[in-house]
């Protein structure tokens, strides 16, 4: 410090300080700005030994606190966690000032490196993109969003996923509005980078199928439907990625997958009904009768009771045609699903309705193969109620290229002969896959172990497990038997 003069540097953070000083000090009046006030240092001692009764006023320039100061701050405090954490706070706290200036922003992100300053560039995206987009800013908005989920930093975006959520749920309601196809490959690379593991279930896992469906994209959208999902962000994330992903796979011809999906949607945990719930056991009731050949009114005991007291108040049409279908009557089945047939148009189940009529030929033909050895194509066509034994000839065809039913078509004489499955489940690919089955299910009995003993340790499950003990009265029951008591 020298006695001279001292240097009394400008504030950054109020816009108007006081001082005990005793006197006011005002930018000059031809310039726009200061950068610092030199005061005498013996001036500055007198004041503190002898404190005037008059305050100082210093008017910080009406450019501090902008945008331009929020960019200098995200691309100084972005390189180690303790500055993203306080830049995180400072971002939380500038959401209004953004919110306000949404015209000045993209100005401000071409000056941030997306990679690097990933937690700011994010805010400043989400303001951006919450005022409505003109059909001229569209494309530059998609571009810059779908740039950003490629190059973003997962560990910064994860401190902020309701924004990141927020920029890629407006990135889908856009590219739906034009081509659903341009989201597919960014919201899949969104998913990737938000989920902490495999395991975890994020809120753009439906967006993502919802794209895919829209798309026809059914392949891509099958790639995040392999993982078992242990942890899951909001039930309604559940629901819809169970209900997207059981139509993507009826759409692939993966009936056993769909079933599977679909089933989990009707069965989970619910306090009340829900749409989803009731699209999904219409759906359900279809495939099941598409892969199974039948349909079974009954549900786990683990489904909910407001879905077993419920489910099927919403769906009797299904019902009808369910019950239809179990007679094996080929006329009896095409009256219900003419009678219900605009009720099965206006859900948008049309086309699979269709496929569960078209498969009772199958289940009828896999009864004969049941009763007979050979059989003409002459028979089968009458018996199972088809136009002709050409008609046959292709439902036949088709059902051993599936591996449906086992049999060999004689062309001379229009022959079925109907075989054995031929699998002796010992080769080596059967070997494989027997124990890839076996490896999956323990490693699955594991997690569930280690899930059951966390939730038996954690407070809250044992502060409502001691609350409901406090129900009965343990004097009423005897857990040692009489004869050992001393």
């Amino acid at each position: 410090m020298k006695l001279g003069r001292m240097v009394w540097a400008q504030p950054v953070l109020p816009a108007i300080w006081h001082s005990p000083f005793g006197f006011r000090l005002d930018k000059k009046e031809r310039s726009d700005r200061f950068d610092r006030i030199e005061l005498p240092f013996q001036f500055l001692l007198s004041k503190i030994l002898f404190p005037a009764t008059v305050q100082l006023q210093l008017r910080i320039p009406p450019t501090m606190g902008t945008v331009e100061v929020l960019v200098a701050q995200i691309q100084g405090l972005s390189s180690t966690a303790g500055d993203i954490s306080r830049l995180h706070t400072l971002l939380k706290q500038s959401e209004e000032l953004l919110h306000a200036e949404t015209s000045r922003l993209p100005s401000a992100l071409a000056q941030l490196d997306a990679s690097k300053h990933s937690l700011g560039y994010l805010y400043i995206l989400e303001a951006c993109t919450s005022v409505p987009i003109s059909q001229e800013q569209s494309s530059s908005i998609l571009l810059t969003i779908s740039r950003f989920i490629s190059c973003c930093n997962p560990e910064q975006i994860r401190l902020a996923p309701e924004k990141f959520v927020s920029v890629c749920k407006r990135f889908k309601d856009q590219v739906i509005q034009e081509a659903p196809i341009r989201g597919v490959a960014p919201l899949l690379t969104a998913v990737r980078k938000l989920q902490t593991s495999s395991e975890h279930l994020t809120t753009l896992h439906p967006e993502f199928l919802l794209l895919c469906l829209l798309a026809k994209s059914y392949k891509t959208g099958r790639s995040i439907l392999d993982n078992d999902i242990l942890e899951v962000d909001q039930p309604r994330d559940l629901f819809l990625y169970c209900y997207y992903g059981g139509m993507i796979c009826v759409g692939l011809k993966l009936f056993h997958k769909a079933l599977e999906l679909l089933h989990n949607v009707v069965t989970a945990p619910m306090q009340s009904m829900n749409a989803i719930a009731v699209e999904a056991y219409k759906k359900y009731i279809l495939v099941s009768l598409i892969y199974n050949g039948q349909f079974s009114t009954s549900l786990p005991k683990y489904t909910s009771s407001v879905a077993q007291r419920n489910l099927k108040n919403f769906c009797q049409p299904y019902i009808e045609l369910a019950n239809s279908y179990s007679t094996g009557n080929v006329e009896e089945l095409d009256t219900v699903f003419q009678t219900n047939r605009q009720k099965f148009e206006s859900d948008n189940n049309l086309g699979l309705v269709k496929q569960a009529v078209s498969s009772m030929y199958k289940r009828n033909i896999q009864r004969l193969t049941q009763t007979y050895l050979t059989l003409s194509l002459q028979d089968i066509a009458s018996t199972v109620k088809l136009n002709s034994p050409k008609e046959a000839e292709m439902h036949v065809l088709q059902m051993i290229q599936d591996g449906e039913i086992f049999a060999t078509i004689n062309q001379k004489d229009g022959m079925v002969r109907f075989l054995e499955d031929s699998e002796q489940y010992k080769s080596c690919r059967m070997i494989e896959r027997i124990d890839s089955s076996i490896q999956r299910i323990m490693t699955l009995t594991k997690k569930l172990t280690a899930m059951d003993e966390n939730i038996s340790s954690d407070p809250l499950y044992l502060a409502k497990a001691g609350r409901e003990r406090q129900r009965f009265d343990y004097d009423d029951f005897d857990s040692v038997p009489q004869k050992f008591n001393i």
